[in-house]
């Protein structure tokens, strides 16, 4: 392996460099040393090429022992010096002080034709591991490798996955905090990134009034990754915060176009760069509830529920802005960085919503007749995910029977009411200056056809913790081309079913998960 690797790699930061993996607070550094525990039977069971070569891998890097050893942290590249970042947040609302990599720890930074981070999550205690063992399970880390890629794919901003390993140790969890822990195979996720900065770095220093590293990490985030910005000017740190925004209001319109639930979305979860980022308890819209969030630890309040993410973006951006403050202690421009905030997103939500049914020049008064769609959906049990895709060649709700859960129920006042909504939809389709031929190719090109439904990844669990992973190779596969018609794999193109409705896996899932 001759990797392009910067050794210089937040140098100019200040750090902990105590090299024992013991928890602690951790003052008036950016990140701590951290090494990666010994694994007992390190396998490889899945490799994203793409990604490797991207990083720099070459096929024979790739099936040798040295590379399965360096992404289960059992071989440290030369040189390097591995380390796990320092970073507060608010979760659910509530100030949680130093949080931090708790089962993160970075390896290094390549150099390409940009930076990227490798990072091991799952890889043992870290500094900021609190009372956790700074390991992951094979369940959680199937689920963020394939979603990752998933969400990649979907053309959504996210971190990526390099590789999914067994490290042949035995790891203790309770999957739904109920009191019943049991032992689960452990495993590891390799991650790539160029940042795995978030809200919640800057957010720790200001919560201790530590305008020294609050200031280094600014001047840090624009040289590396807002270049076209200058360092130590205030005016530019406030152009950086609407940079934030742009990129923030950018990400979740994605993920409401294709009905994506973060379902943990913490100041310390939101990357700086707007990169979908910590896969734990997401989930799908399989089934048109706006108000639906997959997290357990969530289901009272759903806070991070569906119909919320777009006004939690607002409300984490406040966070942000309240850190950036302590520096530039000029409030104006950063208040307009937050105001710009719910103009993008309407803006390009009313274009992302209009494209969904086909709409290439919307206005206004395309507001009432999606709004009314929105409400439709919720009539009988829809879902999201199919009756968008067939929507496209759709003359009649008839034509939709396929993403109704009961189907049976489409009669009377509801059959009524989606017949007089698709009067004015063809209607309204008629006025559009595009070929029908064209309508449909944008509106498939807008609408997946596959996305990764919790059901399938719990199906490809199941089997790899029986030892087979051909299933996790399968959706991978699928995955790669989500817009696609793919017709040898059809099965997936369905509803959820009926034994997903409340499984453990499916439709409960846990910060765990």
């Amino acid at each position: 392996m001759k990797l392009n690797i910067d050794n210089t790699f937040f140098s100019e930061l200040s750090a902990d460099t105590i090299k024992e993996n013991f928890t602690r607070q951790v003052e008036n550094a950016c990140y701590s040393l951290a090494t990666p525990i010994q694994t007992k039977a390190p396998k490889l069971i899945h490799i994203n090429s793409e990604v490797a070569k991207q990083v720099g891998f070459t096929v024979e890097d790739l099936n040798s022992e040295k590379f399965n050893n360096l992404i289960t942290g059992n071989f440290i590249y030369p040189s390097t010096l591995p380390y796990a970042m320092c970073y507060g947040g608010h979760q659910f609302g509530n100030w949680a002080g130093q949080l931090g990599d708790g089962r993160a720890i970075n390896l290094f930074q390549v150099l390409t034709d940009r930076s990227l981070t490798l990072q091991l999550k799952g890889a043992g205690k870290t500094p900021y591991s609190r009372t956790a063992d700074g390991l992951a399970v094979l369940r959680s880390s199937i689920r963020e490798y394939l979603c990752a890629e998933a969400i990649h794919h979907l053309g959504i901003p996210t971190t990526r996955s390099l590789s999914l390993a067994l490290t042949g140790d035995q790891v203790m969890r309770d999957v739904l905090y109920n009191g019943n822990p049991a032992y689960e195979p452990g495993a590891i996720v390799c991650r790539v990134a160029e940042s795995f900065i978030r809200f919640g770095n800057f957010q720790i220093f200001a919560s201790r009034n530590d305008k020294k590293n609050l200031k280094a990490l600014l001047n840090y985030t624009i040289r590396h990754h807002f270049s076209h910005l200058e360092e130590n000017n205030k005016s530019h740190y406030a152009m950086l915060f609407q940079e934030i925004v742009n990129a923030t209001v950018n990400m979740i319109v994605h993920w409401q176009r294709v009905g994506f639930v973060h379902g943990v979305m913490n100041t310390d979860n939101m990357s700086i760069l707007g990169l979908t980022i910590d896969y734990g308890p997401y989930g799908w819209l399989d089934h048109y509830d706006t108000d639906w969030t997959p997290n357990t630890t969530d289901s009272q309040n759903r806070r991070y529920r569906y119909s919320q993410q777009p006004n939690i973006g607002l409300w984490n951006l406040y966070q942000l802005a309240n850190a950036i403050y302590l520096v530039t202690e000029d409030a104006p421009p950063l208040e307009e960085a937050l105001n710009s905030y719910k103009t993008q997103f309407e803006s390009q939500n009313l274009k992302m919503r209009s494209a969904k049914i086909g709409i290439d020049s919307p206005s206004e008064k395309d507001k009432i007749l999606l709004d009314d769609l929105e409400s439709h959906l919720k009539l009988i049990e829809t879902d999201m995910t199919i009756f968008f895709r067939l929507l496209a060649k759709a003359k009649k709700i008839e034509d939709c029977l396929d993403a109704f859960y009961h189907p049976n129920q489409l009669k009377g006042e509801v059959l009524a009411t989606w017949e007089m909504w698709f009067d004015q939809y063809q209607s309204r389709l008629a006025t559009e200056n595009q070929l029908e031929k064209d309508r449909i190719v944008n509106m498939n090109n807008t609408n997946p056809k596959y996305i990764l439904r919790n059901y399938m990844s719990q199906l490809a669990i199941e089997a790899a913790e029986n030892g087979d992973y051909d299933l996790i190779n399968e959706l991978y596969e699928l995955i790669q081309n989500p817009y696609d018609e793919q017709p040898e794999n059809e099965k997936w193109f369905a509803k959820r079913p009926e034994w997903a409705k409340n499984k453990v896996g499916c439709s409960m899932l846990s910060c765990s998960s």
